[in-house]
């Protein structure tokens, strides 16, 4: 009789298992609805490589975080466009881009990546912005190719060496048993949760935001590149920001639960021609929750002369 309530249960959480399995988009079905008549593709590594360039002046590179992808920027482009030529990209693991082929996602990689893609779309002296993963990015790329970089802007950027408790989606990507599910069972509400995380005022988070996000993390592939990226061997980055020349803007969300507000003067001391500026009642993505305000203030730093 046990046997037979254990056989029972199994079958039942086997059967409330599939139920909830959320399939894989496909590419195609993505290109249609989150490329448009800018989008262009490069193929860097085997990878078609999503990105667009905006706008006329000065090249500005902007690198998205984890989970998301140039489309994280969109008010930031239309705000600055005027002022520069906006470069964006889906990073490999994410946004229609999808995972690096041979499944490296070493930080030394994604630098190598990173600059071959520069060099085939034609840029090779510019600023460069980065949020979260894209942050830690952008400083740790200026570190290796100052002769490109012409200024920096991080904005809540990953890279800071402490003891701050990763985002509980991490942890789960990093339990062998847990990740499984993860990779296979993602709902929107997880998503939801996920961007209440990030958000401080969650009124600002639309059904729109979370089907992007939700459509890209189960892009075919992303799900297990996240998982592969997540589980890579801890690097430390940290040792590039007091090497930095580059006049660095730091911008960052005071209600940041993923980078801690206290990461920022922590940063900021270690840069030695640095700016921090802080937004109070924003959390880790400041260029989405607050874009009018801090993309006035990259553009004000980016333009002046001059940098105290």
């Amino acid at each position: 009789m046990l046997k037979k309530i254990l056989g029972l249960c199994l079958l039942i959480l086997g059967l409330l298992f599939c139920v909830l399995i959320t399939p894989d988009k496909t590419i195609e079905e993505l290109t249609t609805k989150y490329s448009n008549e800018v989008s262009q593709f490069v193929e860097i590594e085997g990878m078609n490589v999503h990105y667009r360039i905006e706008g006329n002046g000065f090249p500005l590179l902007l690198l998205h975080g984890t989970g998301s992808s140039l489309h994280t920027w969109d008010e930031w482009m239309e705000l600055l466009m005027d002022s520069f030529q906006i470069v964006r990209l889906d990073l490999p693991a994410y946004g229609l881009t999808g995972p690096f082929i041979n499944g490296d996602y070493s930080h030394g990689h994604y630098l190598s990546f990173l600059d071959e893609f520069v060099k085939e779309v034609g840029i090779d002296s510019f600023h460069i912005a980065g949020n979260s993963f894209g942050g830690g990015l952008a400083f740790s790329y200026a570190g290796e190719h100052s002769d490109k970089v012409a200024k920096i802007i991080l904005i809540d950027p990953a890279g800071i060496d402490n003891d701050s408790e990763p985002p509980a989606v991490f942890t789960l990507a990093q339990n062998p048993f847990l990740s499984q599910i993860l990779k296979a069972v993602t709902p929107k509400s997880f998503i939801r949760k996920n961007l209440e995380e990030v958000y401080a005022d969650d009124s600002k988070i639309s059904d729109d935001l979370i089907t992007r996000y939700h459509d890209f993390a189960i892009r075919k592939g992303n799900r297990q590149a996240f998982i592969d990226r997540v589980n890579q061997p801890r690097e430390s980055i940290q040792h590039y920001l007091s090497s930095l020349e580059e006049p660095t803007l730091i911008q960052w969300g005071e209600e940041d639960k993923w980078t801690p507000f206290k990461n920022a003067e922590i940063m900021h001391d270690l840069i030695p021609n640095s700016k921090l500026i802080s937004y109070p009642n924003v959390g880790h993505l400041p260029m989405e929750e607050t874009p009018d305000q801090s993309a006035k203030d990259a553009m004000l730093f980016l333009l002046e002369e001059s940098f105290q």
